[in-house]
């Protein structure tokens, strides 16, 4: 069997891969939930989902480092990465012991063309497409609802000291713009921009992520009364995580509105 990955890579199997590495939380949580959970053997410290996972196999590190030989030790058939989250240098070392898939999301098309693709993979086809399905529903209905609502200038926050935020070309900015907000970040050629805290003053809403940083409540009264503009903090799951997580993510978004 051959079949590409979201770089444009052919991999090959002669069987369907029976050990999977996922080193990528929300891709381990979209393993889970098309039922391959049996086949995990290792997964990363920041697979959360479901939240026994890091007791039942073994963790092999982090996203941005990881133990080779753990992985290794392992026997994978293939390792699941992703072009943002793994490091272009740990692709090609883990690649001298698996068949490595890397994904690369942008737009909820990306996200839906990984989950069909990892139903051909691992031969849970069914299962995949019921779940782009569920999906797709689910961002249609929350489009309807979204017809009336008032855009926004917004800045969505993902770290403090310095600020950061999500800018042009993420999937943050994706499910932003979905949300009727217009990404004040996107001016930056940076994907991810070190934002002045005067920047944020052009904002109607700020955004502070509770991930990568945990932004807490108490961030958001600081910065409120710094600022004068309104403050939220959001689910960065719902914000972030691609694959089956969206089938929840549009009921989340109704409530920011």
């Amino acid at each position: 069997m051959q079949i590409k990955d979201q770089l444009n890579r052919t991999l090959t199997f002669s069987k369907t891969p029976k050990r999977i590495v996922s080193l990528v939380p929300s891709q381990t949580e979209l393993l889970v939930d098309l039922g391959l959970k049996p086949n995990l053997v290792g997964i990363t410290k920041f697979c959360v989902h479901p939240e026994t996972l890091r007791k039942e196999i073994t963790v092999v590190g982090g996203t941005k480092q990881v133990h080779f030989d753990k992985i290794e030790a392992l026997q994978p058939d293939v390792i699941i990465c992703n072009k943002e989250e793994n490091t272009e240098e740990i692709v090609s070392t883990l690649e001298k012991i698996a068949p490595v898939w890397v994904s690369d999301i942008i737009t909820i098309e990306d996200s839906l063309e990984m989950i069909t693709r990892l139903g051909t993979i691992f031969n849970v086809q069914k299962t995949a497409l019921e779940l782009v399905a569920e999906i797709v529903a689910a961002q249609e209905d929350f489009l309807k609802f979204m017809i009336l609502k008032p855009s926004k200038k917004a800045v969505y926050i993902i770290w403090k000291n310095p600020y950061m935020a999500a800018g042009q070309s993420t999937f943050i900015n994706c499910l932003l713009a979905l949300n009727n907000f217009e990404n004040c970040a996107i001016e930056f050629s940076s994907r991810y921009p070190e934002i002045p805290p005067n920047f944020l003053k052009e904002a109607d809403i700020v955004l502070l992520s509770s991930e990568p940083y945990p932004f807490k409540e108490e961030d958001v009264f600081e910065l409120q009364k710094q600022l004068n503009v309104e403050v939220r903090l959001v689910d960065g799951e719902y914000f972030s995580w691609y694959g089956s997580r969206l089938k929840n993510a549009f009921a989340y978004f109704k409530t920011l509105h």
